[in-house]
């Protein structure tokens, strides 16, 4: 517990943290799968009343009008920040007691001539249900702080790992790369190929995608790590005996910074061309349009051949050495904070996959948050099946912020801090 100004005293808030992210491979809670779990908490309960009451004080406060005009300002973001919760909090609340009236009504309306009444008194507490798990969610959305890269576009990079037996994780890291550019076409964002590295029979070794819209770094920062597939592959030997293969690939996903946010100085660059090498377009092979850059205090080395242009070539190429040096920078802040990014690449190995997609029993599962999905190819469309995993995602980083946050103000308070 904390003394603030304006003459009282209050818990310290999640709101008033600079960043709160989660680790996923932390200790489980298996009480709190989902909002509304969370929301019967007692120690929700009791830190929301705590909240409620304060924007109730710090209201007071703002209408006497007796404080000085520093605690005037004071006050006056302090409601800001309180007002949504303490709103939303009332929402949830007078849905509950809707919901119970329904309950008491409904135990009352069991003759056959009122048959009729309790299916429409059922269909709308099954809506005030789904109304409540929404306003839940909005809730803890509200108690968690964004992120400070959540609003910035990013670049996607997809790597193809290694497997005995061919093309399968070249083949797969092709489908995952098509997957985001139709998430991106879903989300209404722009997708812009920065790199394409094909693979000889058909599939993709490297990749690399700037992505730009609305949150977008915020939807797809849990998408970085090691990718498993498991399918029996369509040609070759494997497929005639119907053998299982097992392969890798793995994403990053960095935040893109804007022109200002990291200079690089051109004495610092070696600049190379070369041909592209590209499956087509009738500039391949025909003019050195490819740019290769290596920032050599560094060794970082980013190359581009999408465009025709060189200068394009080189400027795409530009911008995805800065977001690797900003990433250097973003790295080390987020590592001292206990961020979830650091996961997401690791040594590439088997062990520390996030996601493993069963193309034999056509399901995918994320070993997070112990979450399975049905139909592969609904997810891999890149539309609302992998939308809904995603939020899925962001719903438990939210839950488990908050519990976290819970549980060391309980220690806190327990410790008479």
């Amino acid at each position: 517990v904390g003394l603030h100004s304006c003459r009282f005293w209050r818990p310290k808030s999640l709101l008033d943290t600079a960043r709160f992210t989660p680790l996923f491979n932390s200790r489980p809670r298996k009480n709190h799968r989902d909002s509304r779990a969370l929301w019967k908490h007692e120690a929700v309960q009791k830190y929301l009343e705590t909240l409620s009451k304060e924007y109730q004080k710090v209201s007071r406060l703002l209408s006497a009008d007796s404080a000085s005009d520093f605690e005037q300002r004071t006050l006056r973001r302090r409601c800001a920040d309180l007002s949504p919760i303490a709103a939303a909090f009332q929402e949830v609340k007078e849905a509950e007691r809707e919901v119970q009236e329904l309950e008491a009504m409904c135990r009352e309306l069991d003759s056959r001539d009122e048959k009729q009444l309790l299916e429409l008194a059922l269909e709308e507490k099954e809506a005030l249900d789904k109304k409540i798990n929404m306003l839940c969610r909005k809730l803890f959305q509200l108690l968690v702080p964004k992120e400070k890269y959540d609003r910035s576009p990013v670049i996607l990079e997809v790597t193809a790992g290694r497997t005995t037996g061919g093309d399968i994780c070249q083949q797969f890291t092709k489908e995952m790369f098509e997957m985001y550019r139709n998430y991106a076409d879903y989300k209404r964002w722009a997708f812009d190929v920065v790199s394409y590295m094909p693979a000889e029979i058909g599939g993709l070794h490297h990749a690399a995608a700037h992505i730009s819209g609305d949150d977008v770094y915020r939807h797809l920062k849990y998408e970085g790590g090691t990718h498993r597939v498991q399918r029996i592959p369509e040609t070759g030997l494997s497929s005639r005996m119907q053998r299982i293969h097992t392969g890798t690939m793995s994403v990053i996903v960095l935040p893109q910074p804007e022109e200002v946010d990291v200079k690089v100085d051109p004495k610092d660059l070696r600049v190379d061309t070369f041909r592209a090498k590209g499956a087509g377009g009738q500039h391949v092979n025909k003019t050195d349009s490819a740019v290769r850059i290596v920032h050599l205090p560094t060794g970082l080395t980013v190359e581009c051949q999408q465009e025709r242009s060189q200068q394009l070539n080189k400027e795409m190429a530009l911008r995805t050495l800065r977001a690797k040096l900003y990433q250097q920078i973003v790295e080390k802040q987020l590592s001292q904070e206990q961020s979830a990014r650091k996961l997401q690449l690791g040594t590439r190995a088997q062990s520390e996959r996030i996601r493993t997609y069963n193309f034999t029993q056509d399901r995918v599962t994320d070993h997070r948050i112990s979450y399975d999905a049905r139909n592969i190819k609904e997810i891999l469309s890149g539309k609302e099946a992998l939308d809904k995993l995603i939020n899925r995602l962001l719903e438990f980083a939210e839950i488990e912020a908050v519990t976290e946050y819970l549980e060391n103000l309980q220690a806190l308070e327990g410790g008479g801090c």
